[in-house]
């Protein structure tokens, strides 16, 4: 994750989520946006903006789904006009005001035709065990 502000709440946050549960997540703080996007595509890699203005996400996700490089933005209250050019693609899951979490958490879906939900992390020191009611788990 390239976090474009200075947040360390966040960072240790997201940081203690991946040491708990597994996976190879990181968190950059501070990071210019801009020169995110401009190394991002250097590398051949595509870029997309969930925005409630772009093209619907229907129309373009097997065409994103053939990209090998997806840096996903997702903006807060004022993203800079600037942006919208830079982006590849302008992407919307929605044109109705929605969270950006739920953007993300929706195009992700999209984007991996929901296997993600089914994705476990070998090296995750906690495991949760499906069950009917209470909370299983395994681990420290």
């Amino acid at each position: 994750m390239y976090l474009a502000a200075d947040d360390n709440g966040i960072v240790r946050s997201v940081t203690a989520v991946a040491q708990r549960w597994g996976g190879n997540f990181f968190v950059e703080n501070h990071v210019g946006w801009r020169s995110c996007i401009d190394r991002w595509k250097k590398e051949q890699g595509t870029v997309v903006h969930l925005t409630m203005y772009g093209l619907p996400l229907r129309s373009v996700i097997s065409e994103l789904r053939a990209k090998e490089r997806i840096l996903v933005i997702v903006g807060a209250e004022k993203v800079p006009g600037a942006l919208y050019g830079l982006a590849d693609y302008n992407v919307s899951v929605t044109t109705q005001p929605h969270s950006e979490i739920a953007g993300l958490a929706v195009f992700l879906d999209h984007l991996f035709c929901g296997e993600e939900l089914d994705q476990e992390y070998a090296d995750a020191p906690m495991k949760i065990i499906p069950s009917r009611a209470g909370k299983l788990r395994e681990g420290r």
